[in-house]
């Protein structure tokens, strides 16, 4: 039920007022004074307050810009039998929701009591939603890849420059993008997101420049598309490396005139939206295959970011680790656990193929699979974790022939690299494999190039 505050003088007024609306179902207090006022939406919280403004002591334009002062205020609709538009306008820069002139039409009051209602509910969703948002913007980790990477993003976030953030699949490309836009000038307008990889080509098109009815079979109405959506914030571009070529063109033209077409349409869409992409490719070497097209790589290079891999961080794993079992606990609806130094030791030996993401899911996995566990050990860890470090021992047992054959891969290509003093081209010659082949499987194995 949703509870209203009557300010007003008038004994009169406050009692019709008051009894109109309990009988629409809300729960109304009144009172006589600015003053007043203020003392009760200290101690109660009110959706809505009908407020005077002409008021003996405080008057109600004053009154309404302390109640606006507060985070959680109510929204405010302005009453006067004397109103001017001076008034209106006044009352309307301090932040009133909409003003009513006295003789007060009962209908008119109603509606615009709905209206103000619905639009504190959504004041208050958009709050929830920012409070839920931020945890994903920060950058957790205090190793020197980790700060040196906070720094570059404090220094570029307030930029309209675009962003080009390179690294390996789970290494934490998004959260870089999430805490860049929660630092720029546009962080109170909406950060869109698109996966490159995860749309077929032939609806790209449509989810990026949107479309119009009929444009094609599927298309059964119109539909805005991303950078539309992102007018005036953010649109992040997520393994662009992956785009088609045809798309990626329409996207040059997007980023050069901040205009396009939707599909289906001769019509000009302008919109204002800033770009950060990520890849986990090298696109100098996609572009000389043909794959990537160089002047849209100069266009989206403007400030580059590399995510280092976990592996080149360890330091940061158990903050990480104690950071996303905190994370899981609450969610979860579990106390908070400690992780043992055994459990630590065994996280900071594995090699982390699957970067953050990896000890993210290994975490949450931890905290389902044990509910009543109060310390998480060694043991309670995925065998694969506790079983493989760095390197194998020698003579250590293997769970499955995938496992061994796995283990005795990344021993061999390790020795052979450090043969060949790190040099990936000449360990690829000698393995007879293609250079870029020897690069997934060192991916794939937890092997750091420069290890």
């Amino acid at each position: 039920m949703s509870n209203i505050l009557i300010v007003d003088d008038e004994s009169s007024i406050r009692q019709s007022l008051k009894g109109v609306l309990e009988d629409e179902g809300y729960q109304a207090s009144t009172t006589e004074s600015g003053e007043a006022c203020l003392e009760m939406l200290r101690k109660r919280a009110f959706d809505v307050v009908l407020l005077d403004v002409w008021l003996p002591g405080i008057d109600g334009l004053e009154t309404l810009q302390r109640i606006r002062d507060s985070e959680t205020a109510p929204e405010v609709i302005m009453i006067s039998g004397h109103g001017t538009i001076e008034t209106a306008v006044r009352a309307t820069k301090l932040g009133a929701y909409d003003f009513l002139e006295k003789p007060l039409s009962i209908e008119k009051t109603l509606i615009l009591l709905k209206h103000a209602l619905d639009a504190k509910r959504l004041r208050q969703e958009n709050r929830d939603l920012k409070k839920q948002l931020t945890p994903r913007s920060v950058i957790v980790g205090e190793s020197v890849p980790t700060k040196a990477l906070r720094q570059q993003i404090q220094l570029m976030a307030p930029t309209n420059g675009r962003v080009l953030v390179y690294g390996e699949s789970g290494s934490g490309k998004e959260l870089v993008a999430h805490a860049i836009h929660a630092r720029s000038l546009r962080k109170d307008e909406m950060f869109v997101e698109v996966n490159c990889a995860a749309i077929p080509e032939d609806l790209i098109e449509s989810e990026l420049f949107g479309h119009r009815k009929g444009s094609f079979l599927a298309a059964t109405a119109d539909k805005e598309g991303k950078f539309q959506k992102a007018h005036g914030g953010t649109l992040f571009l997520d393994e662009i490396g992956d785009m088609s070529l045809k798309t990626q063109s329409k996207v040059l033209r997007t980023l050069d005139e901040q205009r396009f077409s939707p599909v289906g349409s001769d019509e000009t869409v302008t919109v204002d939206t800033r770009v950060i992409a990520s890849t986990n490719k090298d696109l100098e070497e996609e572009i000389s295959r043909g794959n990537f097209r160089e002047d849209l790589f100069y266009r989206l290079n403007v400030i580059p970011f590399s995510v280092p891999p976990l592996r080149e961080r360890k330091e940061d794993i158990p903050l990480l680790a104690r950071h996303f079992m905190k994370e899981f606990s609450a969610a979860y609806g579990r106390r908070p656990r400690e992780i043992a130094d055994d459990a630590v030791d065994a996280l900071m030996r594995y090699a982390w193929p699957g970067n953050v993401r990896e000890l993210r899911n290994v975490i949450e996995r931890i905290v389902i699979m044990n509910p009543t566990t109060s310390r998480f050990e060694r043991k309670h860890l995925p065998p694969l974790i506790y079983r493989d470090g760095a390197r194998r021992p020698a003579g250590a047992e293997f769970s499955s022939l995938h496992e061994a054959r796995a283990a005795y891969e990344r021993d061999y290509i390790l020795k052979k690299l450090d043969e060949h003093h790190g040099n990936v081209s000449r360990t690829a010659e000698v393995l007879g494999l293609e250079r870029s082949h020897l690069y997934r499987k060192m991916k794939t194995l937890g092997i750091a190039a420069k290890e």
